[in-house]
């Protein structure tokens, strides 16, 4: 065996800590505690508050209490072979309770007549007797002296391991580690910490404690007060470093890396503004001068643009791709989707039709010849406009790309930039989300990016109406659809998505449904959507035109299909997630959704968004298959009783929580060891304020005071977001 370290590291694999040893060490690296410096930043989970001394009369079933007493009656009740009940009767001036504990025998021993007992637990009435099963039993004194009850901590376990095993190891690394730990806070900054969360009335009774007593509040706090100071400690310093990191970035985007400033003037506006034919809304109009302002700048625009479905988004790409082309440079536009980037090209070449703007397509389908046409086109300069998908990041080069549009609706992440450049030069960036993003996550994952808002719809747009739907509705339903048919409305019927291993779309189209929802998808394959069409087709709307839409389809196939509803050739398209980002059909404006509990809340508002795209009003009716838990029903509630974006948004953030959105998967960044971006939102925005401020003055963090902060910010965020050394 390899000999222990003699002087115990942060870096100490954990078996060596006194009492832990390699079966223990190695059952606690299942839940990802390798080192003693793991065991030591493993904080509790939740904490077990003990309740203060009661008496008798105020005892309640369910409701957790303690007890003092004299031990008035003691002894083995049952002595089955192999089995056991210990019972004692604790009695004081207020009554008197049994307590029982089941196949411990050696509980004789412990608790004996006569002696002074301190009981914990959950009391359940027998008859007239209150009774304490297996309650924690502390040993008093002669004197009845109590100390003041202990908050434990309660530990993340695995299979193997008890809590009081946790308990001792956590206690273990803190003996060994918590003398040896480097502050990286200074006082000054705690201390303005401090009043600044008090400012943001955060109840915040004692100052942020140094490192030394933090660590030991946060596993063994004295009081509630000593807890909330060091989880606040820790939940700040770790928002901070994240948001130093994103302002170091932020500054760095504006000072390292230089573009080609593209300038508006009244003259290229009224021109490029005049092609819309309506009338821009507010929104529009300050969104159009936020990227006119950056654009102008010699160094590159970062910026997102966020709208509810229906905004306008689409419109906001255009002008600033019309304002990099009337600066005498290209634009390039990327869609997730060959349809979705299909019918970009359609609106564009539609829109410039008469103008002398070069418009290219970039995507999967092309044959060599097309592709190395369009490549070839783009390197001379002969193509203003690319638009695609995915086959834009291989091997392609600009004459002179001046703009990076990427609809990438809610799969953007602070490491997905595409790096496209031109003659050394970075491109202006302008990233559309189709999902309004929650004001923490805007100030997490998108921290270093400027951001503009979309509200306000374009006037004309007809109301959704969303109902959820019961298994006995289904009827009056299809006949409701029939009675919009014969109006002359056209109608999505949605089906559970397939599962990414036999489709490309549950993984391109769709990152809004859990992992759960994948693996129960996997057994429906295509046949589920393709049963909801032959029934369709051949019993409820024999009489109309149905289409089918599903990933499995050539790309051309699926362009034809979506074709021919747009052309209305089609009445009824049943469909998968295909159509979820993008797809523009005015006159569609019925929707059924089969199989909703399936799909998240981002999502179904994304399905909802592609119906009443005109002046007619619209029904979305969603059916679940089968049964849904409680948590799916709520969020089928949710989608039925709130039509804005921005507020679903917010609550599928509350429900599906923040480890979905801010996975490594999506974000690029570490997960979050202590802070939760939902419920400490007040102290994220403390220490983004902090965070700008202290860049603002010390861009690099040089001065020596913050050379502890800088190495852990550089080892934890350095390589991640390209901030340089690594530490």
């Amino acid at each position: 065996m390899e000999n222990a370290p003699t002087q115990t590291t942060l870096a100490t694999p954990a078996q060596y800590l006194p009492g832990v040893g390699a079966i223990r060490g190695g059952r606690l690296m299942k839940i990802g505690l390798r080192t003693a410096g793991d065991l030591l930043f493993c904080f509790p989970r939740d904490y077990e508050f003990p309740a203060p001394p009661s008496s008798v009369d105020r005892l309640r079933e369910g409701q957790s209490a303690s007890l003092v007493g004299m031990i008035t009656d003691a002894e083995i009740v049952s002595r089955t072979p192999g089995k056991s009940v210990f019972a004692a009767v604790v009695e004081n001036e207020t009554g008197a309770v049994r307590i029982l504990f089941f196949n411990q025998p050696f509980r004789a021993e412990q608790i004996t007549f006569d002696k002074q007992v301190m009981i914990s637990g959950e009391p359940k009435l027998n008859g007239l007797r209150w009774e304490f099963v297996h309650p924690k039993v502390v040993l008093l004194d002669e004197d009845g002296q109590i100390d003041k009850p202990k908050i434990l901590p309660i530990y993340p376990l695995t299979e193997g391991v008890k809590q009081d095993e946790m308990r001792r190891f956590v206690r273990s690394a803190m003996d060994a580690l918590s003398e040896s730990l480097t502050e990286v806070l200074p006082v000054e900054l705690r201390d303005s910490a401090t009043a600044a969360l008090r400012d943001a009335e955060i109840d915040l009774r004692l100052p942020l404690p140094e490192i030394q007593a933090a660590i030991e509040s946060i596993h063994w706090p004295a009081d509630r007060s000593d807890l909330t100071a060091a989880r606040t400690r820790f939940i700040f310093q770790e928002l901070l470093v994240m948001q130093l990191a994103l302002a170091m970035r932020r500054r760095r985007l504006t000072t390292e890396l230089r573009s080609a400033a593209l300038p508006t003037t009244p003259k290229l506006d009224a021109r490029i503004t005049n092609r819309f034919p309506f009338e821009l809304t507010t929104d529009q109009r300050r969104a159009m001068h936020e990227i006119g302002r950056d654009m102008g700048r010699q160094f590159p625009m970062n910026r997102l643009l966020q709208g509810d479905v229906g905004s306008g988004k689409t419109v906001i790409a255009i002008y600033a791709m019309m304002l990099a082309v009337g600066n005498g440079h290209q634009a390039v536009l990327m869609a997730p989707t060959e349809v979705l980037a299909r019918q970009h090209h359609r609106t564009l070449s539609g829109m410039l039709d008469d103008s002398r703007v070069r418009i290219g397509l970039l995507c999967g389908s092309l044959t060599s010849a097309e592709r190395r046409e369009t490549l070839q086109k783009a390197a001379n300069g002969e193509i203003d406009l690319v638009i695609g998908t995915q086959a834009l990041l291989h091997g392609i080069e600009f004459k002179q790309l001046g703009l990076c549009v990427i609809d990438e609706q809610h799969k953007f992440g602070v490491r997905q930039r595409v790096t496209l450049r031109s003659g050394g030069v970075d491109p202006h960036y302008l990233v559309m989300s189709a999902t309004p993003i929650p004001r923490s996550v805007a100030m997490t994952i998108f921290g270093d990016v400027d951001l503009t808002t979309l509200r306000e719809k374009p006037p004309g747009r007809g109301k959704v109406n969303t109902y959820l739907g019961r298994p006995e509705w289904r009827q009056r339903w299809w006949k409701f659809v029939e009675e919009q048919l014969d109006e002359g409305r056209q109608v999505f019927v949605v089906a559970p998505r397939v599962n990414a291993a036999v489709s490309d779309e549950s993984s391109r189209e769709s990152d809004s449904a859990d992992s759960d929802q994948d693996e129960a998808a996997g057994d429906e394959d295509v046949s589920s959507v393709e049963t909801i069409y032959q029934q369709l087709s051949e019993e409820i709307f024999a009489n109309r035109r149905v289409g089918l839409l599903h990933g499995r389809l050539s790309n051309d196939e699926k362009q034809a299909v979506m074709q021919s509803f747009a052309a209305g050739r089609i009445d009824v398209l049943v469909t998968t997630t295909v159509i979820e980002v993008g797809i523009d059909v005015p006159n569609a404006t019925v929707m059924t959704i089969m199989g909703a509990q399936r799909f998240g809340l981002a999502q179904l508002h994304q399905l909802r968004g592609r119906i009443s795209r005109g002046v007619h009003p619209g029904h979305v009716c969603v059916f679940t298959d089968g049964s849904q838990t409680a948590e799916e029903f709520e969020r089928l509630k949710v989608f039925e009783t709130t039509a804005d974006g921005f507020e679903l948004a917010e609550a599928d953030f509350r429900l599906r929580g923040p480890g979905d959105v801010l996975g490594a998967r999506q974000s690029g960044l570490p997960p979050l060891r202590i802070a939760n971006v939902i419920d400490d939102l007040e102290i994220l925005q403390v220490a983004r304020q902090i965070a700008q401020q202290t860049i603002d003055e010390d861009p690099e963090l040089s001065d020596p005071k913050w050379a502890p902060l800088r190495k852990q910010l550089m080892r934890r965020y350095g390589h991640r977001l390209e901030l340089g050394d690594a530490g």
